[in-house]
């Protein structure tokens, strides 16, 4: 009888380690299974913060770029001469301002190429955010290992005319043309990607035009494409 019951509590207490090996792997499992919903939460919301906090320096690094490209090309001047022609009439009154439409598409088309390739040499910079910032930790805003977000440039630069008339006297009005440039580069991290437009605007020439502003102008092949003339 001594052996049964001995015999009995030697076979319980191997079902009571099995019981305890079974519910520790169950454990185990749901950690893990735990630790992994938690690091997806944290990479999906993680990734929306740092784009969001690497948004306005990539556009920062973007626009400096274009608008360098275009100073680059009219730093030295452009006379208004060189875009506009103004023709009056017997008595010298301006009658129509006639765009130089070859020149105008030159420099568009110059100031284009010198800002892509300025792009392309910011391609694969990489802003770095710490991440105490990027978790929200105000306390901890600047310490952490430094989370990289890439800016890759997309697409090509597209460049049109826009132009501005003003008062600059007694039947006097200056008359001022800009080109504008617009662009976009895309923010990068592992899960996730954003688009970044950036539009910069640049003064070209500008002249003073004595008595009345002519509401008629020379038509050009694509005034869409080239310049916005009308007061």
């Amino acid at each position: 009888m001594a052996e049964r019951c001995m015999a009995y509590a030697s076979g319980g207490g191997g079902l009571v380690k099995g019981s305890k090996r079974s519910g520790l792997w169950r454990s185990i499992l749901l950690v893990l299974l735990l630790s992994a919903a938690l690091l997806l939460f944290l990479e999906k919301n993680l990734s929306k913060t740092l784009l969001d906090m690497a948004y306005a320096t990539a556009h920062s690094i973007a626009l400096e770029t274009v608008n360098r490209a275009a100073q680059k090309v009219v730093g030295e001047g452009i006379a208004y001469a060189e875009l506009m022609e103004v023709e009056t009439d017997s008595e010298g009154r301006v009658t129509m301002l006639r765009a130089n439409t070859m020149r105008m598409n030159q420099l568009a088309t110059e100031t284009a190429i010198l800002a892509q390739q300025e792009l392309n040499s910011i391609d694969n910079q990489v802003i770095r955010v710490p991440l105490g910032a990027a978790l929200g930790i105000r306390f901890l805003g600047g310490f952490g290992p430094r989370i990289g977000v890439q800016i890759v440039p997309i697409g090509a630069v597209n460049t049109h005319y826009e132009t501005e008339f003003e008062t600059a006297g007694i039947n006097q009005t200056r008359h001022k043309i800009f080109l504008t440039l617009e662009t976009s580069v895309s923010l990068i991290v592992p899960a996730d990607s954003r688009m970044v437009s950036v539009t910069g605007t640049v003064p070209i020439a500008e002249s003073i035009i004595v008595g009345q502003v002519p509401d008629s102008f020379v038509d050009v092949n694509d005034t869409e494409d080239m310049l916005n003339l009308i007061p």
